[in-house]
């Protein structure tokens, strides 16, 4: 090996440990993380507007999800999960919002799991033994089928789906918070 190429290796390499000591890094995971997302999306008409619509998301929900990647493949999932049960990504955006923060983990008092925090029935409803509710893509299969659902079975009124979801139709404060928490998640 000669020495100018050896040279350029470890300027090269120093470069490198330079560049993973910087916050550039940070931003570079994420636009790895949009670019991944992105290419894997399949609910949007293409990549660019993937691209637009996760890195919008991605800024709103990086204090709630830290990490990128994570942020990137959940938002994709979201997107996902609700155009495929006819459902705005704002509302189940919302609903998230309200029942979990974003914590996949959420268990509530009543033993709801999960992002939509849904109760482990559902799993015998429309589901398989074997299913996770706390796995992000169970949980918002089945969140966005079971609210889909109600928005058929209330003939498309938004507050009393969401008073069916929440487990009490005549409350009208719970679809007021999530209605408040979609505007947070609206693009304008």
């Amino acid at each position: 090996m000669t020495d100018m190429r050896r040279r350029s290796l470890l300027t090269g390499a120093a470069g490198a440990l330079a560049l993973a000591a910087s916050p550039v890094v940070a931003i570079d995971s994420l636009s790895l993380a949009l670019y991944q997302s992105a290419r894997d999306a399949d609910s949007f008409d293409n990549r660019g507007e993937a691209y637009a619509w996760l890195m919008r998301m991605s800024r709103r929900l990086r204090y709630q999800v830290r990490n990128p990647f994570y942020r990137c493949e959940l938002l994709r999932l979201i997107h996902r999960e609700s155009v495929r049960s006819g459902l705005a990504p704002e509302l189940v955006m919302g609903v998230i919002q309200i029942e979990s923060s974003f914590n996949r983990y959420a268990v509530s008092p009543r033993g709801a799991r999960g992002l939509m925090q849904l109760m482990p029935f559902w799993i015998k409803e429309i589901g398989h033994p074997d299913d996770d509710l706390f796995n992000p893509a169970t949980n918002l299969r089945y969140g966005c089928r079971v609210l889909s659902g109600y928005m058929q079975r209330a003939d498309g009124n938004l507050d009393v789906a969401l008073g069916l979801y929440h487990g009490a139709p005549n409350v009208n404060h719970y679809a007021s918070r999530v209605r408040s928490a979609m505007r947070s998640f609206k693009l304008s």
